[in-house]
């Protein structure tokens, strides 16, 4: 069986940092990566309050790296509240444990000391300039900490991919808005203000990226550890999807981020202009995005509206037959 390599770096492969609230599907996005060490380079990852509350998020995220047989990553925690706003969380989604599913045991591997801030801004302040690629897979309190923090290193960040938002699919925690986008809206919007190259995963592609049954049969068949407990998550967490949408399956949101630094060519969208609500309430975290170009404002993000779903999921099922 061929394995990722676990130690050194390969010059070729992109450099990224992951910020995440681990969520069975964040699991799932850092599993791809790890997978992937021809093509991502993983500095590390930042743990932010989501899903779940920060203490479960540094956990689960410690978690995942020792499934993947991975303790060598680091891992910082990161804020633990959203921007001027109580925190929202997803247990009805994710479950108590932000990780439902699957039995996984306590992490051994410690929280690296110091803030995950304060580690996104001297990467940054360290790596050559356009160098480090930065992955929110939740909200963006981190990313716009270390923003407003440090404004000096916004120039110096290559792009963000993130997982947030949505057009024709509308909202999941609110009519009008998509989870990680509505727990922190103000972090959101300096994000999207900040006029670093974005490319957005919103809803409207992730639900294309449904788990089926046979796409979950064929995570089990891999017989791996890995395999077993990925089939286990997303067998968890599609019950709410089922419930809620009448879908065959679990979106994967977050591995869509992983997937396209892996595999741009298997995701189309437009270059658009996304503005975040951040005054109404009733809209509270909305992404307005002008998908048909009806006003003159600049574009701000590439926002990915389709995806090759079998060629996803080919691509998720032989990288975690690596781990």
């Amino acid at each position: 069986m061929v394995r990722p390599k676990r130690t050194g770096r390969n010059v070729g492969a992109r450099k990224i940092i992951i910020d995440t609230d681990p969520g069975q599907d964040d699991a799932v996005a850092i599993l791809l990566a790890l997978a992937s060490p021809d093509e991502i380079d993983l500095l590390g990852l930042t743990c932010v309050a989501g899903n779940v509350p920060l203490s479960l998020t540094s956990k689960n995220a410690r978690m995942v790296c020792e499934l993947a047989g991975r303790p060598d990553v680091k891992i910082f925690a990161g804020c633990n509240r959203p921007l001027g706003r109580d925190l929202v969380t997803a247990e009805h989604v994710h479950g108590r444990s932000g990780l439902d599913g699957p039995s996984l045991p306590d992490p051994v591997m410690p929280l690296q000391p110091g803030h995950a801030v304060d580690f996104i801004i001297e990467t940054l302040q360290r790596e050559a300039p356009g160098t480090v690629t930065l992955c929110p897979i939740g909200p963006l309190t981190n990313i716009a900490t270390a923003f407003h923090r440090a404004p000096d290193i916004i120039g110096r960040v290559q792009e963000i991919v993130l997982m947030g938002g949505a057009y024709f699919q509308v909202g999941n925690i609110t009519p009008a808005a998509e989870f990680n986008i509505h727990v922190d809206p103000q972090a959101a919007k300096i994000v999207f203000d900040a006029g670093v190259p974005l490319v957005v995963m919103p809803l409207d592609v992730t639900h294309k990226a449904l788990v089926t049954k046979p796409r979950n049969d064929a995570f089990r068949a891999l017989g791996n550890k890995v395999g077993i407990a990925v089939a286990q998550m997303t067998e968890f967490f599609e019950r709410y999807d089922r419930e809620k949408y009448g879908s065959e399956g679990a979106p994967l949101h977050d591995p869509c981020v992983t997937a396209y630094l892996v595999r741009p060519e298997l995701f189309s969208g437009r270059h658009i202009n996304v503005e975040i609500e951040t005054t109404s309430e009733l809209t509270m975290g909305m992404t307005v995005a002008d998908w048909w170009g009806v006003t003159d404002r600049a574009p701000n993000a590439l926002f990915i509206g389709d995806l090759d779903a079998d060629g996803f999921f080919n691509l998720l099922t032989e990288r975690l037959a690596r781990l």
